[in-house]
């Protein structure tokens, strides 16, 4: 979406080929930002997006209307698959938005900031901070739903593909996390072969995602691999036990 504002309504100004540098760039001129200004900018928009990220919506949503807490049960991942195997669809949809929300203020932080790149960038730090929260120890989830906002802000072309192929995985096979990796690993072939830009920094994002997915779930794929991966269902399982071991 950001994708199409960025191409519809932007300023042009030339940086590294994107459109709009971001309001530092603008306000001192592309190569005259000072030394303190452009190290303040980037401990923003790296800081404010982790923070964001450390912000899990799962844990909190267990804790405030579960008197419980998420990481305690199934496969203990603070995310949107545990949660809605343990306390059903209204507490999913409820973590769903929160995770895509706080994804979307974060890669608005980096835009603002240094623009189109440092978006990518931002989106990446809040990425790691849903996965490796401050707030939380360090336990969060894996990441899934912030990485597929980052597609949906930055490239709608790659996220409805990768949607597609989510969804077509997910149908023949039932195992979210099979489609989730596979929609991972995909996703710095689609972005090299489609955006087509020169500043490389936004594959290496890409490449780091699709790393850090396929990392976060190789739990996941050992157990499809054995056959004692539950396959997923839009509903809560019977009782809060260790029947969902899996997630």
């Amino acid at each position: 979406m950001l994708y199409i504002f960025l191409k519809q309504y932007a300023i042009t100004a030339p940086i590294a080929g994107m459109l709009y540098p971001g309001l530092i760039p603008l306000m001192y001129g592309e190569n005259q930002v000072p030394v303190a200004v452009s190290i303040i900018g980037l401990l923003l928009a790296l800081l404010v997006p982790y923070l964001l990220g450390s912000f899990n919506t799962a844990v909190f949503i267990s804790s405030k209307f579960y008197h419980d807490d998420i990481r305690n049960h199934g496969s203990g991942n603070a995310g949107f698959t545990n949660i809605m195997r343990v306390y059903g669809a209204k507490a999913a949809v409820i973590t769903f938005a929160g995770d895509l929300l706080k994804t979307v203020l974060a890669i608005l932080v980096g835009w603002f900031t240094f623009g189109y790149v440092m978006a990518y960038i931002s989106g990446l730090a809040c990425f790691f901070g849903h996965i490796f929260p401050v707030f939380y120890r360090f336990k969060g989830g894996k990441g899934v739903v912030c990485a597929a906002t980052i597609m949906f802000m930055l490239d709608w072309r790659i996220f409805l593909i990768e949607l597609g192929l989510f969804i077509g995985i997910l149908l023949l096979s039932k195992y979210i996390s099979l489609s989730s990796v596979l929609c991972g690993m995909t996703y710095p072939i689609f972005l090299n072969r489609m955006n087509m830009t020169t500043v490389h920094i936004i594959e290496l994002v890409a490449i780091i995602i699709a790393i850090t997915v396929v990392v976060k779930h190789r739990a996941n794929l050992v157990r499809i691999y054995n056959g004692t991966e539950n396959k997923f269902k839009f509903k809560k399982s019977k009782p809060i036990d260790e029947d969902t071991k899996n997630a």
